[in-house]
């Protein structure tokens, strides 16, 4: 959804120029950041997993990445009064700004040489993109093969499947009927091919990516009205014919939200 916000606004925009209001956000800039910026027309704005990738005129990319508070905002005619937290400016040649706020600074900017996001440290290990043609379930299996962590977690797991998130990883699991605290390798069988379960929870996976992309111009992101498990600790399973209950476990330092009675 960020991706579909700055696009429009960055594409063939040239960045006149980079306003960078501290010397680090989770990192230090790198080396002349502003300077490398500056002058260079941005070809694009794609995504992997949860980064942000603005490829630039130079052939380098600008990689960013929200951490867990960051936001960028769009001021259409720039010239807004910056607020505390505003850390990062791009002064476009639309006339256009566009703001990166983070009030804990766990974000992340980065460039990136030609040629070099397939070597990264971070983007070079990821897994495949849930909606793209290469996850399926044989994927999935071979991913969690031998895996002896709980499926929740193998799930967050960026190279298992990259970008998941918390919430959807608690959703799929729920549509495919698969209890949150199983053994990711239940899966597969010994040789990485898959199982039942894998099926339904590729399955799954994509169903509830794409139900949430068709809300996402409607109801709030965090609204639990839209959601079958997440954050509804304690009220009724909304799986039809189940009388089971959400129940709330922290896992690997996240919430999980699942019902015992029908997920096993």
């Amino acid at each position: 959804m960020v991706r579909r916000e700055l696009a429009p606004v960055m594409t063939g925009a040239r960045i006149d120029r980079a306003e960078v209001r501290r010397p680090d956000l989770r990192a230090p800039f790198p080396r002349r950041f502003r300077t490398r910026l500056e002058g260079r027309t941005v070809v694009g704005v794609d995504r992997r997993a949860k980064y942000l990738l603005a490829e630039l005129s130079s052939g380098e990319t600008l990689v960013m990445h929200l951490g867990m508070s960051g936001s960028f905002r769009v001021d259409p005619s720039g010239g807004r009064e910056r607020e505390r937290h505003d850390h990062v400016v791009f002064h476009l040649s639309s006339g256009a700004d566009v703001v990166f706020n983070d009030p804990r600074r766990f974000g992340v900017m980065d460039l990136v040489p030609a040629g070099g996001l397939a070597v990264h440290p971070t983007l070079g290990r990821l897994g495949p993109e849930p909606l793209s043609s290469a996850f399926d379930a044989g994927a999935l299996a071979r991913a969690c093969a031998g895996r002896k962590t709980s499926l929740k977690v193998a799930l967050l797991d960026q190279r298992v499947v990259s970008g998941l998130g918390n919430i959807y990883a608690s959703e799929a699991l729920h549509v495919a009927r698969l209890s949150p605290h199983r053994r990711a390798s239940t899966i597969a069988t010994p040789s990485g091919a898959p199982r039942p379960a894998a099926y339904r929870l590729a399955a799954a996976i994509k169903q509830v990516l794409h139900e949430a992309i068709a809300r996402a111009s409607g109801e709030s992101y965090r609204s639990s009205s839209r959601f079958r498990v997440y954050d509804r600790e304690g009220a009724r399973c909304r799986r039809r014919g189940c009388t089971g209950v959400v129940h709330r476990r922290t896992q690997a330092g996240r919430s999980t939200f699942y019902c015992r009675t029908c997920q096993k």
